[in-house]
């Protein structure tokens, strides 16, 4: 472990990508940076993904994880990648285990070279 001011950063912290701060979900990326330059509407939106209204108000609340299959319709619309997105989600569930549910993972032990650390 080092320390970063009061903070701790764990290994684990440093092999995952994980920050102290939650990451912005997809939704709020979608909303913030897509829908509101673009002046769309979930309604709007959901037409353009050809999905419900429902799918995509889920979406930007956050009661909806993002999958593969969102993931492909918006970066068909939006011009981008697949793995933009789906990154997105990926950072977001690393940290909500990590701070989550943390507990369930502690005693599983780092094996290198045959032996447990």
């Amino acid at each position: 472990m080092r320390f970063l001011g009061a903070s701790v950063i764990t290994r684990e912290m440093l092999i995952m990508n994980i920050t102290e701060r939650k990451p912005y979900s997809p939704g709020e990326i979608l909303q913030a940076e897509f829908m509101e330059p673009l002046d769309l509407t979930q309604r709007r939106l959901a037409e353009l993904l050809h999905v419900s209204q429902r799918y995509v108000s889920d979406l930007i609340h956050d009661k909806r994880a993002l999958n593969v299959d969102s993931a492909l319709r918006l970066s068909k619309l939006f011009g981008n990648s697949p793995e933009y997105w789906l990154n997105l989600q990926i950072k977001m569930d690393l940290w909500n285990v990590h701070y989550g549910e943390r507990d369930k993972y502690l005693e599983i032990q780092c094996i290198t070279n045959n032996e447990l650390i």
